[in-house]
């Protein structure tokens, strides 16, 4: 069984996380998946509707996993550091919104 990495906090965690995240159909697909988790989450408070926070779940995690096991062939980082994998997510999204990493990898040196 592969041994796990510890890692002290997430500024260790993100490097190994953009490994886990390099080809650009794995970055789409979660960008996808988070994008429409804002769409859902939006939709729950302006109509006031709890089902709509089912899919704010269900969504993002469909996009990533196919991501991980379809495009990257890898595990997605969840199953080991949850906590961490999502805010992972939403850095690297917010991160692609801003222009600082794109599609196909870093945009900085």
């Amino acid at each position: 069984m592969e041994e796990r990495k510890t890692y002290k906090n997430f500024e260790e965690f993100y490097p190994y996380y953009l490994t886990e995240h390099k080809k650009p159909g794995t970055r789409v697909a979660h960008f996808i998946g988070t994008s429409l988790f804002f769409v859902f989450l939006v939709l729950a408070i302006v109509r006031l509707e709890p089902m709509y926070l089912l899919p704010t779940v269900i969504v993002p995690y469909a996009f990533a996993w196919v991501g991980h096991f379809f495009i990257e062939k890898n595990k997605p980082a969840t199953f080991q550091y949850p906590g961490m994998s999502l805010r992972g997510d939403f850095k690297l999204y917010f991160q692609i919104l801003l222009g600082k990493e794109g599609f196909t990898g870093s945009t900085e040196d």
